[in-house]
């Protein structure tokens, strides 16, 4: 069951930027079966999405793991940029990287999304005809309705404050910047986050705990939830009630349009699924399972 694999350091280009990435061929029948993998807000490719690049290489895909653009080993400007509709485009960029290797079977692409990378992967995958079936790991569904009633008050005076850092960047160059984890002004303000992403845990040299402020004017105002009734490719969905925001989870699934399974998990919070190799080996099963079914 678990194959062997050959690693490979890629690039391809989108829009200008390199983007650079992992790709792991297993030692199989060609061609391949291949999937393109995205992880959390921030992150790079050394982190998440390798984990379970090298779990499903082991179950005889051929998988890419990527640093998106403005992060890690990839270029574009400005760094630490975290902006969703370039991280989509990156996504199916990589989806005709794949399509195009001599080693894949072009009919069999798939899509791996953890954490919000599954909700990056959910609007990468809407009318995108080289995607045969997608899964979501502990996804992020992000509601634009719901962010509103946590913030309050603070949802337009946060959007207008990264607006005001985009306008100083255009006019001075410099990228203002802040936290990804930590106490207080942060992306990510979970205790969660920051035992993973501030601590040796979730530690890599090309790791950086910082996000351009002006993200916010695209994170606050991402919805993904209206894209669920648009996704008509077979679906895989695995959370647990311990995971991040399992309720938007629910809401998610239940507006799906296309043929749908989801898999409640036990685990003990959402880090489970990034780093926790049994959780990780269990998942890839039913992963791979789902996979070999629907493409």
């Amino acid at each position: 069951m678990h194959k062997e694999f050959e690693i490979k350091e890629v690039t391809f280009d989108v829009d200008g930027a390199t983007v650079v990435g992992t790709l792991r061929i297993p030692d199989s029948a060609r061609p391949l079966p291949a999937l393109a993998v995205a992880g959390p807000i921030a992150g790079v490719k050394d982190q998440v999405t390798d984990n379970w690049g090298k779990a499903m290489a082991h179950r005889g895909y051929m998988t890419l793991s990527f640093d998106h653009r403005y992060f890690g080993g990839s270029s574009g400007e400005p760094r630490q940029y975290e902006y969703p509709r370039h991280k989509v485009a990156d996504i199916r960029a990589a989806f005709g990287y794949l399509a195009h290797r001599t080693e894949t079977n072009p009919r069999r692409i798939g899509a791996l999304g953890i954490c919000a990378g599954a909700g990056y992967m959910a609007s990468a995958v809407v009318k995108d005809d080289r995607v045969r079936s997608w899964a979501a790991v502990a996804g992020v569904f992000h509601d634009v309705s719901r962010e509103r009633e946590w913030l309050g008050d603070r949802y337009q005076a946060e959007i207008d404050r990264a607006r005001q850092a985009r306008a100083h960047y255009e006019e001075t160059g410099e990228v203002l910047m802040v936290p990804a984890v930590g106490k207080g002004d942060v992306i990510l303000p979970t205790p969660e986050a920051l035992e993973y992403f501030g601590t040796e845990r979730g530690a890599t040299p090309n790791y950086r705990n910082e996000v351009a402020l002006m993200s916010k004017e695209h994170l606050l105002g991402w919805d993904v939830q209206g894209l669920a009734p648009k996704i008509k490719i077979p679906t895989l969905m695995i959370h647990s009630e311990r995971a991040t925001s399992p309720d938007l989870a629910r809401s998610f699934y239940e507006a799906l349009a296309g043929n749908k399974e989801q898999h409640w998990v036990q685990a003990a919070g959402q880090l489970d699924f990034y780093d926790d190799h049994a959780c990780i080996d269990a998942a890839s099963a039913s992963l791979a399972w789902h996979f070999r079914n629907t493409m």
